[in-house]
């Protein structure tokens, strides 16, 4: 033993070759086997495999250089703790199983050459009676499969620290310096590769079992007695071991299924990375096995580089697992999005609720981990090789996101099973349900954007990208794009230089295709011409004849209307030789349906819906009138048109707007009815005998001209209404989306051309905004006010019979049976005529009102005068206020409403509330 120390000592090879035994203990047989060219073999290629018989080999090898039972005794120690060698070699299994008898004598003799370096004791004793009370045989097994494909399936040995006292070690501070120095770089070399050594050893608070643990990274210990010129330099060594621990369990908790393509992509990169490290190991190996002045500083110098390339993978796996919050330090998640919809029709297709898929649970995958290595690489731009090492990362995690992309932008589909790509779908929002849905949901719902997970080269063209795959999606569902067909020649990575270029060409080919299909294919100019005519009543002698025909039908309340006979005579009108509509390709789109919500409250519970869709609650009218109106509504009042149109077309004229052109339809309906109404009055007034003829009473006269003169303001005030609605509102805006639509096939004109699908879908919706507003339908207080002036002159054109009556009553020249001097011959035949009709079936005499004795006669008179005053002063009132609030609404919001209020200015000039002012308002509204 004395010779085999001194020869160490004289001979830097053999020296080597001491230190190297005197770290590690190889087992008796294989360690006096062979020379060093058959030792090298072995060690070579044994020591890239994390597994244990690798281990096992190597050290066997470098201990069959010396004999000293001090060796044998740490190669054996070294055998049993990687108990992984059980599985990899099974022919070592049957010399390990009858070693335990052997073993303790051995262990009983490797205590004399150790110490017969401090005088050569050997406590023999003591030994033997461990042999019963602590059995050792670590065994090895299989872990189930995870979603992780690559993942380590082999159960985690023991610690060093609970291996039995007599597998031990020697202690350091017996060892000599040249002695330590062997035994730690062989020990480093295990550690390099995530196995415990015999001096270097796993922390105390680390567990391996615990994956919180292992995604942190192994903390090291050395045993005590490492000499400190050693000490500050393994120390320092070991934290790329932490390293590369860390960065083993990241890759394999990453590679689950859950975590998606791009972690999965990036994971790959990593294990290459990883492979050459493990090679690296091997031939550092290789250099400590065969070059006597490899040392521990030589060491250092040869893993620097690595182990700042290690330190970079960790601190990027660092901060994605906190994303994860898979550590300590997790983050709060400030994306409070739960794809629910996605999760309840995944559970309705059979699917099931895997880890990623769980509410609430925050996974960085996606644009949000190619955010991080983009961040991470404008924060280390100035370190060369670290932005060497991310931007490969970058392309290599890229490749399966741009293959989403790729398909988005050339298909208009969408293959995202993980859900990390910028643009989510809604897959329970069909296109079936655009029949039914008033709020855009499909267009606006279906396909949107991720905020929180767009990466950062596709920030600034993140909306050409929703909108490219969304114009595609359509053509495609239309037949359009051929899916079949392989999309080549595009870029496959962030860095290519045509990246943007080929977002901004699928945009352009998107947009172009989809315009094409619905401005040519589909005639969209030509419906929207057809919805002119019906909705706006443009031309629409055929709707005058309309409702003629079905005023029968059309006096009735709502809910006796028979709205088939309705749709039957719309049918036959629209048919008619010579009318606009016979020519209409689309007019059997057009249908009849009655709406019990009077158009008034409907539109003020619309007014009063502020932002349902981010979260706000409906706030219910203020007043609520709405059960009386609406049981009092008839056919003419509840009237509307209904319009169907296939997809595409769909997008654009959706439920949404149809509802717009419902609203304009029905105001514009109610103004014609009311004129009507009004009209009919005017015929009364000059085709009866009690109103035409001049009465003899002059307080009568007067009163009829009363009557005449309030007639006439009412028709006044309809009618402009009606001109400034058609005429000044809806005819100027109309040509305007006309010119933006024709502007695209012929740019000469002012209008600035229809760049995208978007832009036209917003061009009509801002149409009929904009019609809805300057028609006052958007606005509470107008549309209370109107609403009061309507109603006045409805109840003025309904009670024109009664007024009559009465008038025939009071106006002594109608109560007698002859002929009054003012009246001709042909107006008292023709007023005896109707009076008859009107008495046919009564027992009323033709002079019932004859017994109205003169002061009866004027206190009737007085009476009507007052029913009169009344009509007069609600309207007068009521149309300074509404003029009052035109002239502010004007000043504030809408200039055009400065014409309206000229014109309505005239049917209240000459009254006593042509003065009021806005501060009365207040007043005569209370």
């Amino acid at each position: 033993m004395s010779s085999s120390s001194t020869a160490r000592v004289s001979s830097r090879v053999e020296r080597r070759t001491t230190n190297d035994n005197g770290s590690v203990q190889p087992r008796a047989p294989s360690g006096q086997a062979g020379g060093r060219g058959e030792r090298l073999d072995p060690r070579r290629t044994q020591s890239p495999q994390p597994s244990a018989s690798g281990t096992s080999h190597k050290r066997t090898a470098s201990g069959s250089q010396r004999t000293n039972r001090a060796v044998e005794e740490r190669r054996t120690e070294r055998v049993q703790v990687t108990t992984r060698e059980t599985l990899t070699t099974r022919t070592r299994s049957p010399d390990r199983r009858p070693a335990p008898s052997a073993q303790p004598s051995e262990r009983q003799r490797p205590a004399e050459p150790s110490r017969a370096y401090s005088g050569d004791p050997r406590p023999k004793p003591g030994r033997p009676e461990t042999l019963p009370q602590a059995p050792w045989n670590p065994e090895v097994s299989l872990v189930p499969h995870t979603s992780a494909p690559l993942a380590s399936r082999i159960s985690i040995p023991p610690l060093a620290s609970h291996t039995p006292q007599s597998l031990q070690p020697k202690p350091l501070h017996e060892l000599s310096l040249e002695v330590q120095e062997a035994a730690i770089l062989e020990d480093l070399l295990m550690v390099f590769m995530g196995y415990e050594g015999q001096y270097v050893r796993f922390a105390k608070t680390y567990n391996p079992a615990v994956e919180k643990d292992r995604l942190a990274g192994p903390g090291y210990k050395i045993l005590p007695g490492l000499d400190p010129s050693l000490q500050d330099l393994t120390t320092t060594m070991l934290k790329m071991a932490t390293h590369y621990g860390a960065v083993e369990a990241f890759v394999e908790v990453q590679s689950r299924d859950e975590f998606g393509a791009v972690n999965h992509a990036l994971c790959a990169a990593i294990r290459k990375l990883l492979q050459d490290y493990l090679i690296m190991i091997v031939q550092l190996e290789t250099q400590f096995l065969t070059s006597p002045s490899f040392t521990l500083h030589v060491l250092n110098l040869h893993t620097l580089p690595t182990s700042h390339l290690m330190f970079q993978l960790y601190s990027l796996a660092h901060e994605i697992l906190k994303r994860n919050s898979m550590l300590e330090e997790d983050e709060d998640s400030d994306d409070g999005y739960d794809d629910i919809e996605n999760i309840l029709e995944s559970l309705r297709e059979g699917g099931d609720l895997g880890p990623g898929n769980i509410p609430g649970k925050k996974i960085c995958k996606g644009g949000s981990v190619l955010g991080l290595i983009t961040k991470r690489l404008e924060t280390m731009s100035g370190d060369p090789a670290a932005r060497s090492l991310l931007t490969s990362l970058l392309r290599d995690a890229s490749r399966p996101y741009m293959i989403m992309l790729n398909e988005w932008l050339h298909h208009g589909s969408i293959k995202d099973p993980h859900a990390e790509f910028l643009v989510r779908e809604q897959k329970s929002i069909k296109r079936e349900r655009l029949e039914q849905d008033y709020t855009d949901e499909y267009w606006e719902r279906r396909y949107t954007i991720r905020d929180h997970d767009v990466p950062p080269q596709l920030e600034g063209v993140k909306d050409k990208v929703l909108l490219a795959g969304k114009y595609l999606n359509v053509v495609r569902e239309c037949g359009g794009v051929d899916v079949s067909k392989a999309v080549t020649d595009v870029p496959r990575s962030f860095d290519d230089n045509r990246f943007l270029d080929n977002v901004n060409s699928a945009y352009a080919h998107a947009n172009e295709s989809l315009l094409a299909l619905l401005l040519t294919t589909h005639a969209l100019p030509a419906r929207l011409r057809s919805l002119k005519h019906y909705f706006f009543l443009d031309r629409s002698d055929f709707f005058s004849y309309f409702l003629e025909l079905g005023t029968s039908e059309l006096r009735k309340p709502v809910k006796n209307v028979n709205t088939s006979k309705l749709q039957s005579l719309l049918d036959l009108v629209l048919r008619q030789p010579g009318s606009v509509a016979a020519q209409d390709p689309f007019k059997e789109d057009i249908k009849v349906e009655m709406n019990e919500v009077s158009l008034t409250n409907s539109l003020t519970r619309v007014v009063n819906i502020s932002g349902i869709e981010q979260g706000e609650t409906l706030q219910t009218p203020a007043s609520q009138p709405t059960n009386e109106s609406d049981k009092a509504a008839v056919g003419f009042t509840s009237l509307q048109l209904d319009y169907s149109v296939p997809f595409p077309v769909s997008l654009v004229i959706s439920r949404k707007t149809v509802w717009r052109y419902q609203a304009l339809f029905r105001y514009l309906l109610s103004l014609r009815y009311l004129e009507q109404q009004l009209v009919s009055c005017w015929q009364t007034h000059n085709r009866a005998a009690s109103w035409s003829h001049k009465s003899s009473n002059r307080d009568v006269e007067m009163w009829k001209r009363r009557v005449f003169t309030l007639r006439a303001r009412m028709l006044v005030f309809v009618q402009q209404l009606l001109y400034f609605c058609t005429a000044e509102v809806i005819e100027p805006n109309w040509q305007a989306l006309m010119a933006k639509l024709n502007a695209k096939e012929d740019s000469k004109g002012g209008a600035s051309p229809v760049r995208t699908v978007d832009e036209l879908m917003q061009d009509h919706v801002d149409f009929l905004d904009t019609c809805l507003k300057e028609c006052m339908l958007t606005n509470s207080r107008l549309l209370r006010i109107h609403s009061k002036l309507m109603q006045t002159c409805t109840f003025f054109a309904t009670y024109t019979p009664w007024l009559t009556r009465e008038l025939e009553r009071m106006d002594p020249d109608l109560s007698g049976t002859d002929k009054p001097a003012q009246m001709n011959k042909q107006q008292w035949d023709r007023f005896k005529e109707t009076q008859t009709q009107k008495h046919a079936d009564s027992t009323a005499s033709n002079s019932a009102g004859g017994g109205l004795t003169d002061e009866a006669r004027l206190e009737k008179l007085e009476k009507m005068f007052e029913t009169i005053q009344k009509y007069e002063i609600n309207f007068s009132r009521h149309l300074q206020i509404l003029l009052d609030a035109l002239n502010h609404y004007a000043a504030t919001e809408t200039v055009v409403l400065l014409g309206l209020c000229a014109r309505l200015s005239t049917a209240n000039q000459g009254t006593q509330y042509s003065g009021l002012q806005a501060n009365e308002d207040g007043g005569a509204q209370a």
